[in-house]
């Protein structure tokens, strides 16, 4: 496994030579090039877009926006983007880039920079804007953010006269003596082995009180300690049987839907699930609440979009004038209002207004906040396929924890001696 992630990144970094040489000298996105252009996004977060388009291009008749959709499933959006954007093609002038992606692109000579001077970067949360610059450029603007969130059943909860879990002791506990007494499964999050189980294993390392790799990705600073003690929290799970098995093929779409059915107790996944469960037969019976961790209350990986413009793209001025309206305050409280995503402007977490209509906004800003990035290279992708590849190895108890974790650790060390 190790051998065949250096030799995919050794293809990378030769592949990238080119873009890296000239990603500090590049001019930023200029004035020339109007007319129609695409916006390329993942189907998950589509069915809010469209009333929101129609603002533009009715307002924008020569230059209006078409909706591509790329599949649902991160790993595959970003296929389609990259090879899109290998093959120097021009069919997308916007891309709705996951943040972990930026470096990579930009790295790669794929994205155009942007005049950071353009966007109110100090109006957006805390960490937010820095998702978006790399090299000290800025590479896209910031659309929306992310953190994982706990959902879990209030109506139970209550009735049980408990509070939500603060500490994995407590999940453990409430999972496996209430999924057996409500004959529901207790706890799920994104197990399948892509980027999804890649997140929540960094979230349960974290919460565990350690790290992966350090911020600019050039060490491994993960110990034996705080990751085996991620790796039996969720592997226990799964032995015991608080975790379903079925859990293992998991996605956000799925876990959203086994919890929005009534099919879990329990479930990590992101804000954009929670619009969609108060529109269903679960409205008024659930809540959420922070992750939580080893110890109290835990730490989330920092997720959401940023968007950017292709280097191919032939109608950049329209695609950086179709940004700088998309990432405006207004439409980023439509972000919230229609789509349930988290919006990158501060200000919004504190709209009383909002929070009466979505009262779980101080909970998300705390998150966000509190949310630690992953690490930032152009590599990351490499990284995140032998991270998740281990760890679901464990998950489906082929491999025993300490023996996944020394593994891994010295897995990654390869990758990043290779790389340096």
């Amino acid at each position: 496994m190790v051998r065949r992630a250096l030799a995919a990144l050794a293809t990378l970094l030769v592949a990238g030579c080119a873009g890296l040489a000239d990603s500090g000298t590049r001019s930023t996105v200029g004035s020339d090039g109007t007319g129609p252009i695409t916006l390329a996004i993942g189907r998950d977060t589509t069915a809010y877009l469209r009333p929101l388009l129609d603002r533009w291009n009715q307002a924008h008749p020569d230059e209006p926006v078409s909706l591509l959709e790329l599949p649902e499933a991160a790993d595959e959006q970003r296929a389609q983007m990259v090879a899109n954007l290998q093959a120097h093609n021009d069919v997308y002038d916007v891309l709705a880039l996951d943040v972990m992606w930026t470096a990579e692109f930009a790295d790669a000579g794929w994205i155009a920079p942007l005049d950071r001077s353009l966007f109110p970067l100090d109006k957006l949360l805390k960490g937010v804007a820095d998702t978006a610059i790399y090299r000290d450029r800025l590479w896209a603007a910031p659309y929306t953010s992310n953190a994982g969130l706990l959902y879990y059943r209030s109506d139970i909860l209550k009735k049980e006269r408990l509070n939500p879990p603060k500490t994995w002791a407590e999940l453990r506990e409430q999972a496996t003596r209430l999924s057996a007494k409500y004959h529901i499964g207790g706890y799920a999050g994104q197990f399948l082995p892509y980027e999804g189980l890649t997140v929540n294993f960094a979230e349960a390392v974290q919460s565990a009180g350690g790290s992966i790799l350090s911020p600019d990705a050039r060490t491994v600073t993960m110990d034996l300690g705080s990751a085996r003690a991620a790796l039996d929290f969720l592997v226990g799970g799964v032995k015991e049987g608080w975790i379903p098995r079925e859990a293992l093929t998991y996605k956000e779409e799925e876990s959203r839907l086994a919890f929005q059915e009534g099919r879990l107790l329990f479930a990590r996944n992101w804000p954009h699930a929670y619009g969609p469960a108060a529109h269903s037969k679960l409205a008024g019976k659930f809540s959420v609440t922070r992750l939580p961790g080893l110890n109290g209350p835990g730490s989330s990986s920092l997720g959401g979009y940023n968007l950017a413009i292709s280097a191919f793209s032939k109608r950049q001025k329209s695609a950086l004038d179709f940004i700088r309206y998309f990432t405006g305050l207004d439409n980023e409280r439509l972000v919230l209002t229609e789509g349930s995503f988290p919006p990158v402007w501060a200000e919004l977490y504190d709209d009383p207004e909002l929070i009466k209509r979505f009262p779980y906004l101080p909970a998300l800003k705390e998150a966000i906040v509190s949310a630690r990035p992953r690490p930032v290279t152009a590599d990351y992708n490499q990284i995140s396929l032998l991270i998740s590849s281990a760890v679901s190895g464990a998950l489906t108890l082929d491999k025993p924890v300490d023996d996944t974790v020394a593994d891994l650790k010295q897995g990654l060390g390869e990758v990043i001696q290779f790389g340096g």
